[in-house]
């Protein structure tokens, strides 16, 4: 499964923090384990120490006691669960990769490959029947001025090049100004779709160039506000670039967040 590998990480990383934590808390809870009473609806604590096989009433203005022991019987629940699934994550981490049913395949010798129907499409098939989706894109204006891509396909603005090049010597894939339907908005033409190989879903990319102009930003911030009223929201499957013209494409910004999202 694509991005199952990222997921267990997280989770591994979400269980460490939950460990040294508990760990680190632990120092300062008080010895033995808390036992409760309820006799005609009056609660009684008592502080169990095993070492001494006795156990002590604890009074009202005893709390704290009865609270740190409650938390230590808690804490140590958590610590056993915690450390049994971070063993159980390190041990399926250790040997699995997400396109290992699909690796399966190109292990195989090219001319056996020939004679093979995979049990699974491969990610190129995937993408090449997306790419297969005819649209009409946004038309050019009369007069406009004509900017051309290393890939031959024409773009709105020197910005619009500098991305589209650099998706195409990174061999990723992508659909330029492919329509959009967002509710409550209308049709819009996201500068950049993508498929993502993590989720299956499609992904946005949105350059503003003119963020100094007034009318622009605020043209701008509709879009962005309508795309989250659809679900698609910045740092999910919405990536975001602005100029203004002071700031410009930062291709380390490019690069960044091509690692991150696509």
């Amino acid at each position: 499964m694509e991005g199952l590998k990222d997921m267990l990480l997280a989770e591994q990383e979400r269980l460490e923090a939950i460990i040294a934590k508990v760990q680190n808390e632990e120092r300062n809870l008080p010895d033995g384990r808390l036992r409760v009473s309820v006799d005609k609806g009056y609660i009684r604590y008592y502080q169990c120490l095993d070492s001494k096989k006795m156990e002590t009433y604890i009074r009202r203005d005893e709390m704290k006691l009865a609270k740190g022991l409650a938390q230590k019987g808690y804490h140590e629940k958590i610590l056993k669960l915690a450390e049994k699934r971070w063993k159980q994550i390190c041990m399926i981490l250790a040997d699995y990769d997400d396109r290992e049913i699909e690796q399966c395949y190109y292990e195989e010798h090219w001319a056996k490959r020939r004679l093979i129907r995979p049990v699974e499409s491969t990610w190129e098939e995937r993408v090449e029947d997306w790419l297969k989706d005819t649209y009409e894109g946004k038309p050019f204006m009369d007069g406009t001025k004509e900017i051309y891509t290393e890939k031959g396909e024409r773009v709105r603005s020197k910005s619009e090049k500098i991305l589209a090049d650099y998706f195409y010597h990174h061999d990723i894939a992508y659909k330029y100004e492919c329509p959009l339907m967002l509710k409550g908005f209308g049709k819009i033409y996201p500068d950049f779709t993508f498929l993502s190989k993590k989720t299956g879903q499609e992904i946005y990319w949105e350059h503003d160039g003119m963020m100094d102009q007034a009318d622009y930003a605020r043209q701008a911030i509709r879009k962005i506000e309508a795309y989250e009223k659809n679900g698609i929201f910045p740092g999910e499957r919405l990536i975001l670039t602005f100029e203004t013209e002071q700031t410009t494409l930062n291709s380390d910004l490019i690069a960044a967040q091509v690692e991150r999202y696509l």
